[in-house]
């Protein structure tokens, strides 16, 4: 493992030039295991900042568009290598911005080498149709054309794949990029852009700006030069930004967030469905759009599941991401730590029983909580309807698989959903009725193909969808064409 720099300060990638903020501010990103070390600074950014950055997006759009495709692929295969010979530096710094534990932040780095490798690929594979014309004489057919100048605003969870599976389609169909990663994450996010630096796109095609979400963030939503915005992060967020773009005729795709349920059928294998409410609720500190929020279970086999669940739970080694034995690491942020201590008050105030965790670790200077187990849990509790983000597993108790499809639908999000069963019948019935962009059999919630559309129902997205071939529908547009 590498030796991360201490206290560096990043700066702004605009027009293919590092630069400072014209506010000559920057400020720290703490270690959320350790909030006394600042692990790197990024610059407080403008208003005139952005506007830079946008016009050089904006300067560079028509050559990029015009490059082959199989050219902008080979950008991205360059950038994939430089990010592959980085990995554990970048995955190092990730989990000591963020908390998670060494193993994933390496696991996530790598995935974002194989989605800019797929997307790579893209540049060769077809983007339209021959359609038969009514016209004999005719030829009629489709073509895509890129949006144009794309702002991708990422969250802090993911701070490398996530911002990777909106860049590099955003490339690949011929669009350039203003990139703003979220405060908490901004190092992790300037390690990227560095083997993007590297890699020589052409000045002004990849922009990357760090800042408030009110001055960049919102100002990439108002901007007249941006032509679509792509955003994950919170719901609240991105209602604005879906408004925002809506107002003056931008494109939008948003994710945002899921209150993901699994079902544990009475025919389940037990080991495995704890196995995966374990790694899919738990990992990452819960710190997923698609983590394990509730555990919804056929009585008959209520009482087993809950006792083998405990028994596992009580297992995990709670610390420093960065040490080998530590399973779950640090909430990211002391904001964080403290949403999810409040939703464990508001659990145990409305009545339900909390059967282990929810404490803070007392031997741990960070924002450390043990992971929380709850039973008893109705659907109109708050821990039952409202994302948490966090390690909390929330049990709910049903007398069959009908009642648990109609209880795991009984919420405003429909991101991801897992059901535990051998029987037929019953995941046949899950596949159809459970309101949710992504549904697995036997498998966590917490899990995602990057070469499989992803996105959610409900209020858990704007109903695009992102990565595999699915991602050409938003970031470009159909243009129909007839050849007399």
């Amino acid at each position: 493992m590498s030796t991360a720099t201490q206290n560096q300060t990043y700066l702004n990638f605009i027009n293919g030039e590092w630069q400072a903020s014209s506010s000559e501010k920057s400020q720290g990103s703490i270690n959320p295991t350790n909030p006394d070390e600042v692990v790197g600074n990024y610059q407080l950014s403008t208003k005139e900042d952005l506007n830079q950055a946008i016009e050089a997006a904006d300067h560079a759009k028509t050559a990029w568009r015009k490059l082959a495709a199989p050219e902008r692929g080979n950008y991205l295969f360059k950038i994939a290598d430089i990010l592959e010979t980085r990995v554990d530096e970048i995955a190092e710094t990730m989990t000591r911005e963020m908390g998670k534990t060494f193993p994933e932040a390496k696991g996530e780095t790598m995935r974002g080498v194989a989605i800019l490798r797929y997307y790579a690929g893209e540049g060769m594979r077809k983007t339209g149709d021959v359609i038969p014309s009514t016209d004999k004489d005719a030829l009629m057919f489709t073509k895509r054309s890129p949006l144009g100048v794309v702002g991708v605003i990422t969250p802090w969870n993911f701070p490398v794949a996530i911002p990777i599976w909106k860049m590099a389609p955003a490339l690949v169909y011929g669009n350039t990029v203003v990139f703003k990663p979220a405060q908490e994450a901004a190092i992790t996010a300037a390690k990227v852009m560095e083997c993007m630096a590297e890699a020589n796109l052409p000045q002004g095609v990849v922009n990357f700006i760090t800042g408030s979400g009110s001055t960049i963030g919102q100002g990439l939503v108002d901007h007249p030069k941006v032509d679509g915005i792509t955003f994950t992060g919170s719901e609240n967020v991105g209602r604005r930004i879906g408004q925002g773009a809506l107002a003056r005729g931008a494109k939008y795709q948003l994710e945002m967030g899921g209150k993901n349920p699994v079902i544990v059928a009475a025919d389940a294998d037990l080991d495995l469905a704890v196995d995966a409410t374990i790694s899919g609720g738990l990992k990452s500190t819960g710190q997923k759009c698609t983590a394990t929020s509730r555990v919804i279970v056929q009585s008959s086999i209520y009482d087993e599941f809950k006792e083998k669940l405990l028994e596992k739970v009580k297992q995990i080694k709670v610390g420093d991401g960065l040490k080998e034995d530590s399973w779950m690491g640090p909430c990211a942020s002391e904001s964080q730590f403290n949403t999810v201590s409040s939703y464990i008050d508001k659990g145990k105030e409305e009545g339900a029983v909390l059967l282990y965790g929810g404490e803070p670790v007392k031997e741990e200077k960070g924002y450390f909580i043990t992971p929380a187990v709850f039973e008893n849990v109705t659907s109109e509790m708050a821990i039952a309807q409202e994302e948490i983000f966090g390690p909390v597993l929330a049990l709910m108790k049903v007398e069959t698989i009908e009642e648990a499809i109609e209880v795991a639908n009984d919420v405003e999000f429909g991101l991801s959903a897992s059901i535990f069963t051998t029987n037929i019948q019953n995941f046949l019935s899950f596949i159809d009725d459970m309101e949710a962009g992504l549904v697995r059999v036997n498998a966590e919630s917490a899990g995602v193909e990057l070469q499989a559309p992803f996105g959610g129902m409900k209020r858990s997205s704007s109903h695009s969808r992102e990565q595999g071939e699915a991602a050409i529908e938003f970031f470009t547009s159909i243009k129909t064409v007839f050849v007399k």
